[in-house]
């Protein structure tokens, strides 16, 4: 595990049990990709009721891990945002113990759950997409053979690289702009796979 970022949120229990439910892991992460929603339009999104919606976005606001926006909304319609910045869905305090590791466990769970749907609806429907955004995209996979420091200072790079491009792009808007997922997976595989 790479060092924790000094400006990244790092969860508390409560916050991560919060989070660890589906529907608010799918709304945590709207908000996060799409800006700021009302819970009809988070309902619309969903499939969910506006009465759901609106029960889980209450929670999450609980927790900080949402708010209301200031200045925007009705009393009837409340516009809801996530803060920005980075927030790590893992406490190495937590660990420590066997209900902080499955509430962890759980939230990372939902939220790589939901990052594969993405993905999946992407490798089925992206032909859809034009020639343009097609291109663009990468989807890869490779393999190193690397100690645990240089696996970190890869980590870092890659999160510097994805931090850069976030703090640049944040508030870009226009026609030809969109919400673009980017992921980036490091870990070690398991010994038992290799050879001396």
């Amino acid at each position: 595990m790479t060092e924790q970022d000094p400006r990244e949120r790092v969860l508390d229990a409560g916050a991560l049990r919060a989070l660890a439910h589906p529907l608010r892991v799918r709304l945590f992460d709207l908000l996060s990709q799409y800006g700021a929603q009302t819970a009809s339009g988070l309902a619309a999104l969903t499939g969910e009721s506006t009465g759901a919606t609106s029960y889980h976005l209450r929670t999450l606001a609980r927790h900080d891990l949402i708010r209301e926006v200031e200045g925007r909304g009705t009393a009837r319609e409340r516009w809801w945002e996530r803060p920005v910045g980075a927030v790590a869905l893992s406490n190495p305090e937590l660990v420590e113990t066997p209900a902080g590791r499955a509430v962890q466990e759980a939230v990372a769970s939902e939220t790589l759950t939901l990052r594969q749907e993405q993905l999946m609806r992407f490798v089925r429907d992206g032909w859809e997409e034009t020639a343009e955004w097609r291109e663009a995209t990468l989807i890869s996979t490779a393999s190193a053979r690397l100690t645990a420091a240089q696996m970190a200072e890869l980590s870092a790079r890659l999160q510097a690289v994805i931090n850069e491009t976030v703090a640049q792009y944040r508030h870009q808007t226009g026609d030809d702009v969109r919400v673009v997922s980017m992921r980036a997976d490091v870990f070690p595989l398991p010994a038992r796979g290799a050879s001396s």
